[in-house]
């Protein structure tokens, strides 16, 4: 048995308890500062708010400022933020913690840099901890997974990818279980990229639903045709940054559940359906949009690699013009001759 501490106590981060506490481990979960209220509820009665349901018993939930209590004796820290948390959990989570204490991070996301490099959030966290003279073991694990379904234990098969292939197949045999299925990996890169762009594209492909409804009946080919536009564009990018190109299986199972369900699904749908993106975000008020981020930075980091002559931001029409309704106040109007 070993104690593994989750810190985030959001949607993915709470379903996370509910394979390691099947493994019979001691789990902790702590909540950051907007967690005080699920935290308060947990120490109640077990009842997860967000999730709508108890964890699982056995499960111990902490405040934040109880933090090193449940960090005493912790085998495995789970960093269950969303990607614009990462600089918070860096600051006063991964600052705290022993060099030894191998860290698990559910978090999707990239970040650009100036030359227009994107990291993964691993690596991110890492550079982080390097400039501050500190060396940590920082893993990822992702693919098809919708956190409701992970806490009702069905079946779904992902990707835990690292450096070190000890430290991976480790932290796999303490959360494989008969549903959560773990496929191990050294392509950090190509997982992190593919699994953190399918939440981008994922509002690409769900235009389409917001256009059937818009318009009043099925459109199926517009759909499908948007699907294999992101997968042809998110193999290019996972290209582009050194990763392998199988990894993307993950990320088109991936955008598969979300386009199905979800909180980029509801995006695409408002936006297709010809509201603006300022008034998709009203309605979606305290929905957590890690696409936005993910649409924003990578537009970004091609259109400086596109000026560098290291990259045609002409390559990826759909995410170009997604950048261009989010952060330009463009109406939907796909580029459809432009895709290929």
């Amino acid at each position: 048995m070993a104690i593994i501490t989750i810190v985030g106590a959001g949607m993915m981060g709470s379903a996370m308890c509910f394979p390691a506490s099947d493994n019979r481990h001691q789990v902790r979960l702590v909540g950051t500062p907007f967690d005080k209220d699920v935290i308060t509820r947990l120490q109640k009665d077990n009842f997860h708010e967000k999730i709508n349901m108890p964890l699982p018993e056995g499960v111990k939930a902490y405040q934040f400022e109880m933090l090193d209590d449940a960090l005493e004796g912790c085998d495995l820290l789970v960093s269950g933020v969303p990607s614009f948390g990462i600089q918070w959990f860096s600051d006063n989570v991964l600052s705290r913690i022993p060099e030894s204490l191998v860290v698990l991070s559910v978090t999707k996301g990239l970040e650009v840099e100036e030359d227009g490099s994107l990291l993964p959030i691993s690596e991110a966290y890492l550079k982080r901890e390097k400039d501050r003279g500190r060396k940590l073991s920082i893993n990822s694990i992702g693919g098809p997974c919708i956190s409701m379904e992970l806490c009702k234990r069905l079946h779904t098969s992902v990707a835990l990818c690292g450096s070190d292939s000890d430290i991976v197949h480790w932290i796999a045999s303490l959360l494989t279980t008969p549903y959560y299925h773990i496929h191990t990996t050294s392509d950090v890169v190509g997982i992190e990229c593919a699994v953190a762009l399918k939440n981008a594209y994922a509002v690409g492909v769900s235009l389409a639903i917001g256009m059937a409804e818009r318009s009043g009946c099925e459109l199926s080919n517009p759909q499908a045709s948007l699907f294999g536009q992101a997968v042809r564009e998110m193999l290019r990018i996972t290209h582009l940054l050194g990763g392998q190109t199988d990894s993307v299986i993950y990320a088109t199972s991936d955008l598969y559940v979300t386009i199905n369900a979800g909180r980029n699904r509801k995006l695409g749908e408002l936006l297709g359906k010809g509201l603006s993106f300022k008034e998709a975000l009203q309605k979606l008020p305290g929905v957590t949009l890690e696409s936005i981020s993910v649409i924003t930075n990578v537009a970004h980091a091609l259109h400086i690699r596109h000026e560098m002559g290291t990259a045609n931001i002409n390559q990826f029409p759909l995410l170009r013009h997604l950048d261009e309704i989010i952060n330009q106040n463009a109406p939907v109007k796909i580029p459809w001759n432009e895709f290929g």
